[in-house]
């Protein structure tokens, strides 16, 4: 890839990283001004609604007040995501792999940034229907992404398309044998 195209394709994914962060974002400090200390906003009865909650764990009210943990886990995450956007093949055929990891960065940095100034992270959203956990737009990028890049690798992705990552991988472990 030429020099030129690298950085393109590297800002792009920057300006769309950015531009997930601060939507979701967003939606947060709209959450904070309109549902903090109000009653649930009732969007379908029985359904959705919004309702603030400061969620200090992880869904499912999992490792409750575990900053530290978020906190180291979501820096591996970052950078194993930053990784394997390096490693990616840079052609149309993984595009796709390209996309689901500026989302799946995008909904680990939201969440990031709420934990490391707020100390817990701003969820709204809420399917009273099924009781399912509160949560929020970063983490809808997390799970759509994740579904998404589970399809993708069973029905889209060859056996030998997704070599190519173990394959860069063990060349780059040689390299630096040397």
């Amino acid at each position: 890839m030429k020099k030129s195209s690298s950085v393109k394709y590297y800002l792009s994914a920057l300006a769309g990283l950015i531009l997930l962060v601060l939507a979701d974002q967003f939606t947060k400090l709209l959450a904070v001004r309109h549902l903090k200390n109000q009653e649930s906003l009732v969007l379908v009865k029985g359904v959705f609604e919004l309702h603030y909650l400061e969620n200090r764990g992880m869904a499912f009210g999992l490792l409750q007040n575990q900053r530290g943990f978020f906190v180291i886990a979501t820096t591996l995450a970052l950078l194993a995501a930053v990784y394997f956007y390096y490693i990616v093949p840079k052609t149309k055929r993984y595009f796709p792999i390209q996309i689901c990891i500026v989302f799946l960065t995008a909904g680990a940095l939201g969440n990031f940034i709420d934990r490391i100034l707020l100390g817990y992270v701003v969820d709204f959203f809420y399917f009273s229907l099924i009781d399912f956990p509160i949560f929020n737009v970063a983490d809808i990028y997390v799970t759509v992404t994740f579904a998404v890049l589970v399809l993708l690798i069973f029905f889209y992705y060859k056996e030998e398309d997704l070599e190519v990552f173990t394959r860069k991988y063990r060349k780059e472990q040689r390299e630096n044998e040397k």
